[in-house]
């Protein structure tokens, strides 16, 4: 057994809880802590954290350029070893890691509800279901501090765009974001041919929208639909419910307190 065993991290292992929990500790002090803060300070606080995670993004990109572990894996999945041209911040979580400070500077309602809902949603998502790659091993090997790192930095930071009063969902957001996501998955399906088709970069899977590279999900909606970028149509099913959830769980907390104040 290696010294470092305990330290190994799965989905939703005693690694990867203790670490969630942590930081969704942290992020409720924070917001405990700004909420007598002006707008501007608790805006500055996110964009900062957010700035810390890109930065700790591409040093975790480098790190993987230079393991040969990494290599190795991804050829045994028939994906080639590391490319610089797969590894782009072109994932939907990447996405929102890179918009998240843009939000929340412009206080644009659209792109802080995309980053609020998608954010959190499509790095979880990435967190439960890793690919093997990612899976079973030491929370201290440099790749997967960058891969669980910044995928939990995105979940707390997509968070807190709510947490820290930015952003309170509204019904009205949500058609607009299911627009959007449908607008952004096949725009990525498009620059994933034509990075195979023109030979750049022939394994391109950036929102895995042309293979599924064993995600179980995926694969479940790839039986009914075996088709590129249309097996992800179903994962809307996953979406709206979530958002319609937690939306309606903003509404009745401000029935509840307009109740009270009444």
């Amino acid at each position: 057994m290696n010294n470092d065993s305990f330290l190994i991290i799965r989905p939703f292992n005693a690694v990867f809880c203790c670490i969630l929990g942590v930081l969704i500790l942290i992020l409720i002090i924070a917001s405990i802590a700004l909420r007598k803060k002006s707008i501007e300070t608790r805006k500055k606080v996110l964009v900062i954290a957010s700035i810390l995670t890109l930065i700790g993004f591409v040093i975790y990109k480098i790190a993987l350029s230079q393991d040969p572990e990494f290599d190795e894996l991804r050829k045994g999945l028939g994906m080639g070893g590391f490319n610089w041209w797969g590894e782009l911040p072109l994932q939907l979580c990447n996405i929102n890691m890179i918009l998240i400070p843009i939000a929340v500077l412009l206080d644009k309602r659209e792109l802080l509800a995309f980053c609020f809902f998608v954010g959190p949603l499509g790095a979880m998502m990435a967190l439960s279901m890793p690919g093997v790659e990612f899976n079973g091993f030491s929370i201290l090997l440099p790749r997967m501090l960058g891969y669980y790192g910044t995928h939990f930095l995105i979940v707390i930071e997509g968070l807190a765009v709510a947490t820290f009063g930015l952003y309170k969902p509204k019904f009205r957001d949500l058609p607009k974001i299911v627009l959007t996501i449908l607008i952004i998955t096949f725009v990525i399906f498009m620059i994933n041919m034509g990075m195979r088709w023109s030979g750049l970069y022939p394994n391109a899977n950036y929102f895995y929208s042309v293979e599924t590279e064993g995600n179980f999900v995926l694969e479940l909606f790839h039986s009914f639909l075996p088709y590129p970028f249309l097996y992800l149509l179903p994962c809307v099913l996953i979406l709206v419910p979530y958002m319609l959830v937690v939306t309606l769980g903003f509404y009745i907390g401000d029935r509840i307190k307009a109740k009270k104040e009444n």
